[in-house]
């Protein structure tokens, strides 16, 4: 996919309309992790809170089922998941070029960037515009620099959704580092055995989906270090202006 906004708003244009009610599914399931993962970072209620690449709403809508924030925002490069989001009943969530959010500084206090990073083709100068427009930032991004991220198989499935870079713990500590903030509190999760199970369409395939994740999960609970190097965990981090 070519970094320029006009191609990655085609891209998810198209992205959205082909995934359907199975791909709104989906995005749903995985909204309500990562929505655990921003209400365990932030621990205080904010009152204005914006997701910048918010997709089709999933997790706004998942937050606003939390009451997580006074206000929610959201901003896409997609109009057809601008669309989609409105759909959900959120009604401040607008397009915007991909670049530069259309608000004045510090216009929230706290920005989501949750699993966008690896989309864009400058992810620090997207964490430096979120910076611009909120004093605290949540990132996720899936680490994927790691066994299973390096097989072919899943490097195909990655491209297929965009993914245009890999992290690990330490390319994201570099990331924040170069966009002059500094690193706060972070968390890293194993993928919830649903997350397995929704793509298992037979009575061993869900078998085999259990299995592998009660497996991550055990590795994951012994040595998170190892199960980084081994699978694909999530990681979320707390971003803050000096």
């Amino acid at each position: 996919m070519s970094g320029e906004p006009s191609a990655a708003a085609d891209f998810y244009d198209a992205a959205y309309r082909s995934a359907g009610e199975r791909g709104a599914r989906w995005r749903e399931l995985g909204a309500a992790g990562k929505a655990d993962h921003v209400e365990r970072l932030l621990r205080v209620r904010p009152d204005q809170l914006v997701e910048i690449g918010c997709g089709d709403g999933a997790l706004l809508a998942e937050l606003g089922r939390r009451d997580a924030a006074r206000s929610l925002h959201g901003f896409d490069v997609s109009e057809e998941a601008v669309r989609a989001a409105r759909r959900r009943g959120l009604r401040s969530v607008d397009v915007f070029d991909g670049q530069r959010v259309p608000v004045a500084d510090d216009a929230f206090d706290v920005a989501v960037l949750s699993h966008v990073l690896e989309h864009v083709a400058d992810p620090v100068a997207l964490l430096r515009e979120a910076a611009r427009t909120a004093p605290t930032i949540i990132v996720e991004v899936p680490l994927e620099r790691s066994l299973s991220g390096r097989r072919r198989s899943r490097q195909a499935l990655s491209e297929n959704a965009g993914h245009m870079h890999t992290f690990g713990r330490a390319a994201v500590r570099r990331m924040v580092d170069t966009a002059g903030l500094r690193l706060g509190a972070d968390l890293m999760d194993p993928l919830p055995a649903a997350v397995h199970l929704f793509f298992a369409e037979t009575p061993g395939a869900r078998v085999a989906a259990r299995v592998r994740s009660a497996v991550r999960r055990g590795v994951f609970a012994a040595s998170p270090a190892l199960a980084a190097r081994l699978f694909t965990l999530h990681y979320a981090c707390v971003c803050t202006r000096p």
